[in-house]
């Protein structure tokens, strides 16, 4: 196999980097098998409310992460499909 020296990795680095903290990798493995509401994440992984949030801020903005507003709540989901390969990888 040989190595495409004209492919630039700049967004699937930067999908690894933020994949890296080990609260955002267990968000997204979660979301990816089901969307749910960040009362429902911090919940379920014991930590206060405003990690949490910042946390899925940060996986909104790099695009991994989606949220649709139900009323009140907002539902996240993974969109980013290299987000979803590395998570099945793992």
């Amino acid at each position: 196999m040989a190595f495409d020296k004209s492919k630039i990795f700049t967004t699937e680095a930067e999908v690894l980097k933020v994949l890296g903290h080990p609260i955002r990798l267990k968000i997204v493995a979660g979301l990816c098998t089901h969307e749910c509401n960040v009362k429902h994440i911090w919940e379920c992984l014991g930590l206060p409310q405003a990690t949490v949030s910042q946390h899925l801020a940060l996986l909104k903005n790099k695009g991994i992460i989606e949220g649709k507003r139900d009323g009140v709540e907002v539902h996240y989901s993974v969109t980013n499909e290299l987000a979803k390969k590395i998570i099945a990888s793992l």
